[in-house]
């Protein structure tokens, strides 16, 4: 059987850079050689392929023809204990164990800081007035985080918050271990950002044991052996948290501010439905459900902006796609934001239009995976949904911000997608 199409570009670099700097790259692919296409990328030679069939036929094969496969630079970078690098029984049995951390009993708890941080933060934009929203949107989604995750104040002024900036640069990098790069820097900021770690768990093993944050409530976490988890793990398993609750979360909320920003009628349409619940009281969980709307712009946020493009798998056995060969060792990239853009699915893909997403409308499966899909679909996606929608309520109730001129507001791909020129807006409180 053939091998898909492609090419695999440079000796030793493949096509790594293009990768890395171009955010059409698969997508001009894909235009050239189909929904299915070789090449070389981060020393490795790679298929992609795109589309609901193809996420359908990776996601629902993990463990019998894929692996999870992180470029070399990320496995080096998340430690080889965290739940993003296992497969198999391990897998499983550590996500079980952090799944304690986002349950619904769990969340509930989480809605009070939540909410304070979002207040503070909004406020301080206010007061403002002119603001570049993309680099304090970090912050905001790191202190949310901090204090969640690890009990941390105020976690994007301390020494956490400076180191994880360093390391998460270098996430999605050429790994060449010198002082130097990315990589190497991103390599030092782990090893600072661990023994931060390793101080708060030993703070909290020994102290008293609140409960109120992720940190205490995998300390008390124990498998059905009985067994919890160590030391090492803990902070693996942290810094990962950290990760996902930081990096994904902020390009979804700085996506959900500029599609906003730019669609004034979906925007009076949030405003209106907000309308219906009283502004003086604190938003429970059954306020936010009730958000129907809301929760409709959210999703067509992450459809069109996916914070994570793509799905990285490597084939442990060979297998067919497509009538093509994919060869076992061969890296597999299945694109969410290829998907998501196939207009078999979405008709206008490129419009910004919720009401895909009305009741009367749900997507097949697998065409719609933000949060990938599968044995290994995102842990934490309860979490990042519902600070999304605290984050949006919130805002859209009391605030309102315009997006100044002469600004690229084009997307920097990688890691994450977000705007070029870090989204400026002039933003303020709505007194209506």
């Amino acid at each position: 059987m053939a091998l898909p199409p492609g090419s695999f570009g440079l000796p030793l670099i493949g096509d790594t850079l293009n990768f890395l700097q171009d955010s059409q790259f698969a997508k001009k692919r894909h235009q050239q050689y189909g929904p299915i296409f070789k090449t070389s990328i981060f020393g490795q030679p790679t298929v992609f392929m795109s589309g609901q069939e193809a996420n359908l036929f990776v996601l629902s094969n993990d463990n019998q023809y894929f692996v999870v496969a992180w470029p070399a630079s990320t496995r080096a970078l998340l430690g080889p204990l965290s739940l993003a690098l296992q497969t198999g029984a391990n897998h499983q049995n550590r996500r079980k164990l952090l799944y304690q951390a986002f349950q619904p009993r769990a969340l509930v708890g989480y809605i009070g800081a939540m909410e304070n941080i979002t207040q503070r933060y909004l406020e301080k934009w206010a007061k403002m007035e002119t603001v570049t929203w993309y680099p304090e949107l970090r912050k905001y989604t790191f202190d949310v985080a901090g204090k969640l995750l690890v009990g941390l104040e105020n976690g994007s002024k301390t020494a956490l918050g400076h180191n994880f900036e360093t390391f998460a640069e270098g996430l999605f990098s050429i790994p060449w271990d010198l002082p130097f790069t990315l990589f190497g820097k991103a390599k030092n900021g782990r090893k600072l950002l661990l023994a931060e770690l390793e101080k708060i768990i030993r703070d909290r093993q020994q102290g008293s044991l609140s409960g109120n944050d992720a940190l205490s409530l995998l300390i008390w976490a124990r498998d059905d052996e009985g067994n919890s988890l160590s030391l090492e793990d803990l902070k693996d398993q942290v810094l990962l948290l950290l990760f996902a609750g930081h990096e994904t979360l902020t390009s979804a909320i700085a996506s959900f501010c500029l599609l906003l920003a730019q669609n004034p009628d979906v925007m009076a349409k949030v405003q209106a439905e907000q309308q219906q619940f009283p502004a003086t009281e604190p938003l429970t969980l059954e306020q936010l459900k009730q958000m129907t709307y809301l929760e409709q712009v959210l999703r067509e946020v992450l459809r069109l902006i996916p914070p994570v493009r793509n799905i990285f798998r490597t084939a442990i056995n060979a297998c067919e796609f497509g009538g093509y060969e994919i060869p076992k060792g061969w890296n597999v990239v299945s694109g969410i934001n290829q998907t998501h853009q196939d207009s078999q699915l979405y008709p206008e893909p490129d419009r910004f239009d919720p009401d895909r997403f009305s009741s009367d409308r749900s997507p097949k499966p697998f065409s719609y995976v933000p949060f990938g899909g599968g044995l290994r679909d995102c842990l934490g996606k309860e979490f990042a949904r519902l600070e999304m929608k605290l984050f949006a309520a919130k805002i859209v109730r009391e605030y309102e911000w315009d997006l100044l001129p002469d600004q690229d507001l084009n997307l920097i791909a990688v890691p994450i997608p977000h705007p070029r020129d870090g989204l400026r807006v002039k933003f303020r409180r709505n007194y209506s």
